[in-house]
């Protein structure tokens, strides 16, 4: 038994480590700025490390298939959707990338996992999901990168982080993701069965991130549909210097933020305010 743990040990100090980038991009950067590697048909490799990447984010949520209800079975009865568990499903236009990756983090040399994801709440969920659906407990590093030129990667190479100084962003992380999916999943759901009360099936879609950009879209579009165009006035001189002439503008000093977001502090408020500011310039 000693034998078989002091051989484990040997065998283990003798593998490599896989870094997973956020993108080939980053890759190819790493690669470069560490040295040594050589590039296989989608990884790169050297004698210390296997080198890949993702494609942005690979998995997303799904809703366990035991529980889901297919469109047009949607209704108000049966919300809110509150899945016992949050499963996870490969997006299929990357689903490659995928299988290199797993098939790369089950390697037999490979002994352990660096993240080298963007510096970030979005590079680390990538990365913590690619690791959750590998089902990996291969020991996981942290490279941290505000820059992305040779010295500064090499710098983060030798200052990796420990794993647990990651777990409150990586919590933080599947957190957002998860109150994205159930905004999502059930705000849509509900909306499509009202709207589609009378009959029929209208998807109406909502996103925590979409659905207020869209109301600034709306709010946007109605101001401008209700907008009524109207006279203003400015007045503009030139004056001399001793450098030559310049151009100037006539602005309010005492003006203040106004409801009226067509009020301008160099537009004054009337043609009388006008002409009152026009002889206040001095002609020569």
């Amino acid at each position: 038994m000693v034998f078989a743990g002091i051989l484990c040990g040997l065998l283990a100090g003798m593998g490599k480590k896989l870094i997973i980038a956020e993108k080939p991009s980053v890759a190819a950067d790493i690669a470069r700025a560490l040295g040594g590697f050589f590039r296989k048909a989608d990884f790169f490799e050297s004698s210390e490390f296997v080198l890949s990447s993702a494609v942005g984010h690979l998995l997303e949520l799904a809703l366990p298939a035991e529980h889901d209800v297919k469109k047009g079975k949607w209704t108000f009865a049966r919300l809110p959707v509150i899945p016992p568990r949050f499963a996870l499903a490969p997006i299929e236009r990357s689903a490659k990338r995928l299988e290199t990756l797993l098939r790369l983090i089950r390697r037999k040399d490979v002994v352990g996992l660096i993240n080298a994801c963007d510096a970030g709440r979005e590079g680390e969920l990538i990365f913590r999901y690619i690791a959750q659906y590998a089902r990996t407990k291969k020991p996981i590093e942290r490279l941290w990168l505000q820059s992305m030129t040779p010295g500064a990667i090499r710098e983060g190479f030798a200052a990796l982080r420990k794993d647990r100084e990651l777990l409150p962003l990586a919590d933080a992380a599947k957190s957002r993701s998860e109150a994205d999916w159930l905004v999502g999943i059930n705000g849509t759901r509900a909306l499509t069965a009202f709207n589609s009360k009378e009959g029929g099936f209208y998807l109406t879609t909502v996103g925590r991130v979409q659905t207020p950009t869209l109301a600034i879209l709306v709010e946007r579009e109605e101001r401008i549909r209700a907008f009524q165009p109207r006279d203003y006035w400015e007045v503009h001189a030139r004056f001399a210097a001793k450098a030559g002439e310049y151009p100037g503008r006539w602005f309010d000093p005492e003006f203040r933020k106004h409801d009226d977001a067509e009020r301008k502090t160099e537009r004054p408020v009337s043609a009388e305010r006008t002409r009152a500011c026009q002889d206040k310039i001095p002609h020569a």
